[in-house]
């Protein structure tokens, strides 16, 4: 790994360039790219080129017909994804999108300007699919396909976490994300990738999650959890497995099950159904709801997605609830049904201890924790002592997929309001749809990127700050897998004293279950607000 520069050594230029951009070429220097896809990795998953080589090398072992192969490819795509084609032809290069992305603001370097990253691939476009292009050349933007040229896409659109919040602020509402996608299936093609996205795809496709757990390992790992709330309450939780027959099937991010703080995430929702009595399962088959294939290409999505609704048809489960994770819902909300639907064997989800009918997934079948959560407090069906959490001052971090992928705004609010007493949100320009990315998604929470991950996400930590500074903020939530992992890195870098947390640690905290032996101490272990006396006379 790269040694990562001190926040005040991370000098960030914002000046207008020597040269123009298509004569300014990619340098690949260790901290601002990440490892290429591992030939092993390749070959579980039937990429094409699998081989051992560095974007350090001067040679990159590309098939010999490798500019066919991607001009093909963009052929293809054209006419199948008409969206991309629109995308291509209408930009206007006004610059709106310009300052709006959290690398470019970090690094300043004008190729991560949302525009210009599209432009690199849009200059191919030009010269092999527009008359303008291949008659007037440079003149209007457009030039040769040339390993020079791939370089540059295999940096820059491997610097783009696919947000999306470029496309907020484009008034032709042009998806960039979409561009990323396209040029990412592009590289696919000859065998360019990364390996910290192909490493989880090929996991996944072998053993059904990202982190390639085996099955009996995932079952030990939850049964560890039961044992850690035991710990907490006394109480003994008796969660089940691949059992047919249960009422709903729980699919949550693995990242949940093997990486803190997501592990007391998931100390969280087991605590909540067994208070609840949730006739659930979990499945050692379909233990990833995440989907590092969105990464890779529209086919490898589709093909890790997959194993939900094979899974619970198979275990004849009503509907599906799904954990806190970001690209997971994205997936769900914007493919899962076209992608692999009609899921026509399930029911449109229904509270079974509130009656709330979802109509919202009607179409997926499948609910967010969240929303199911923030149902159940709503009706009054859970106790809760806000209190526990009152060493915590809180603010929240909209995941780009939950907030700009479906609009989930509202819920997560509701349910941190009513077990926590202390809340602050940072200012209005960096939430909701407009928030800032964490700096690390799309599969580069990579240590080897970590230089730039730092720049990507300045932004989000510099409203962390703010409202640290102005309200004494200590806290920071999300509900997103990935953002519980990597802002934890961000703000031990940039605000050192505010902690990460997923919403469901916060509600484990407050939910007062029924037998509950004397709380004295959080999932962490913690001592609870005005039981630090008590922890100290067990010492």
């Amino acid at each position: 790994m790269a040694k990562v520069p001190k926040p005040n050594e991370l000098l960030i230029d914002h000046a207008f360039p020597g040269t123009g951009w298509m004569d300014t070429p990619a340098v690949f220097r260790p901290g601002n790219f990440s490892y290429p896809g591992k030939a092993k990795n390749l070959l579980a998953v039937d990429l094409p080129n699998p081989r051992e080589w560095s974007p350090l090398d001067a040679d990159w072992k590309l098939p010999s017909n490798w500019q066919q192969i991607i001009l093909e490819g963009l052929r293809e795509r054209l006419h199948k994804f008409r969206s991309l084609k629109l995308f291509m032809d209408i930009c206007v290069r006004c610059g709106a999108c310009a300052d709006k992305c959290h690398f470019y603001i970090g690094s300043g370097d004008p190729k991560n300007m949302p525009v210009l990253r599209a432009e690199l691939l849009r200059s191919v476009y030009r010269k092999d699919f527009s008359l303008a292009g291949k008659l007037m050349g440079r003149m209007v933007g457009a030039r040769e396909l040339t390993e020079d040229v791939l370089k540059e896409w295999f940096m820059y659109f491997f610097q783009c976490t696919e947000c999306r919040r470029c496309s907020l602020f484009c008034p032709y509402g042009i998806d960039t994300a979409e561009v990323t996608m396209a040029a990412r299936e592009l590289m696919n093609l000859v065998g360019l990738n990364i390996d910290w996205v192909v490493g989880p795809v090929a996991n996944c496709y072998n053993n059904g999650n990202h982190l390639g757990i085996q099955p009996h390992a995932f079952k030990d790992m939850i049964e560890f959890f039961v044992d850690e709330i035991e710990a907490v309450n006394g109480i003994r939780i008796e969660p089940t497995f691949n059992r047919k027959g249960a009422e709903i099937l729980f699919v949550t991010p693995s990242g949940d099950v093997f990486a803190d703080p997501g592990t007391y995430t998931l100390m969280g929702y087991l605590m909540l159904f067994h208070e609840i009595g949730l006739d659930y399962t979990w499945s050692t088959y379909a233990s990833e709801g995440g989907n590092f294939g969105m990464f890779t290409s529209h086919e490898m999505m589709k093909r890790l997605n997959a194993k939900m609704y094979a899974e619970a048809k198979r275990l004849g489960v009503k509907y599906i609830i799904g954990g806190e994770c970001g690209h997971m819902w994205r997936v769900i909300n914007q493919y899962m049904d076209t992608m692999n639907g009609p899921a026509d064997f399930l029911e449109v989800p229904v509270s079974p201890f509130t009656g709330t009918r979802f109509d919202n997934a009607a179409s997926t079948k499948m609910i967010h924790i969240v929303e199911f959560t923030a149902d159940l407090i709503k009706n009054g069906k859970l106790k809760l002592d806000p209190s526990r959490n009152d060493n915590l001052v809180m603010t929240f971090h909209d995941s780009c997929n939950t907030a700009r992928g479906m609009g989930f705004f509202e819920e997560p609010r509701y349910v941190i309001n009513n077990v926590c007493n202390n809340f602050h949100e940072m200012p209005l320009e960096t939430i909701r749809e407009q928030t800032f990315c964490c700096g690390s998604g799309s599969g580069l929470n990579n240590d080897e990127f970590m230089e730039m991950r730092m720049r990507g996400g300045l932004p989000r930590a510099n409203a962390v700050r703010y409202v640290n500074e102005k309200f004494g903020v200590n806290a920071l939530s999300c509900i997103c897998a990935i953002d519980r992992a990597v802002l934890t890195t961000l703000m031990n870098y940039w605000v050192p004293d505010v902690t990460v947390y997923g919403i469901h640690e916060l509600v484990g905290n407050a939910l007062v279950m029924e037998g509950e032996t004397e709380r004295t101490t959080d999932l962490r272990g913690e001592p609870l607000p005005g039981m630090e006396d008590s922890e100290n006379e067990d010492i």
